[in-house]
């Protein structure tokens, strides 16, 4: 069983418990057979409307998340369930598909292309709604036809990479560079 650490253990400025965020992690573990993992620290920026987040060790897994990424877009400072869980999903798929998927030859976070990191998260969040989460698939459609073209070669692409799985880093930048490449974004 992996443990879960939140940090900070009590939150001011959003209304967010540890619990909450702990409980949506261990189902996310749990659902997606992400247990590959002794220890998922999350450290969040409660201070951050923002809703970027980062891995910042896979040794043990810790995640760094802005408050914004976990946040109810319509409920300002309330943990969303479906929005944590997409992160957190997503974030350790990316860590498991580097220890563990074929995923070594993928350049670091910082040196991704906006094409390659959509296309990645596609695929993780295309992985989650297999394993029974909500996967907000319109708005995941929108961000890669904007990186990869609005073409029906792009719409391929996307559904190629939403339903897969076992891909390896070579052949989902294949896909994402080919459906740049068939709309004229190479």
């Amino acid at each position: 069983m992996t443990t879960v650490n939140v940090t900070p253990s009590d939150f001011t400025m959003v209304e967010f418990r540890v619990e909450d965020i702990v409980a949506v992690a261990e189902r996310v573990i749990m659902q997606a057979d992400l247990s590959g993992f002794d220890q998922l620290n999350i450290d969040i920026d409660e201070a951050s409307p923002l809703a970027r987040a980062s891995i910042k060790s896979v040794d043990p897994l810790t995640l760094a998340v802005e408050g914004g990424a976990f946040e109810d877009t319509r409920r300002p400072r309330q943990l969303s369930e479906d929005r944590t869980a997409d992160t957190i999903g997503r974030y350790v798929l990316k860590a498991t598909d580097r220890i563990n998927g074929g995923f070594s030859d993928a350049p670091s976070d910082d040196d991704l292309t906006l094409a390659q990191s959509v296309a990645w998260d596609v695929y993780c969040v295309g992985r989650l709604v297999k394993a029974g989460f909500k996967g907000q698939r319109k708005r995941r459609v929108y961000q890669f036809r904007n990186r990869h073209g609005f073409t029906d070669a792009a719409d391929a692409a996307f559904d190629e990479l939403w339903t897969a799985s076992g891909l390896t880093w070579t052949e989902l930048e294949t896909i994402s560079a080919a459906a740049c490449e068939a709309s004229g974004l190479s």
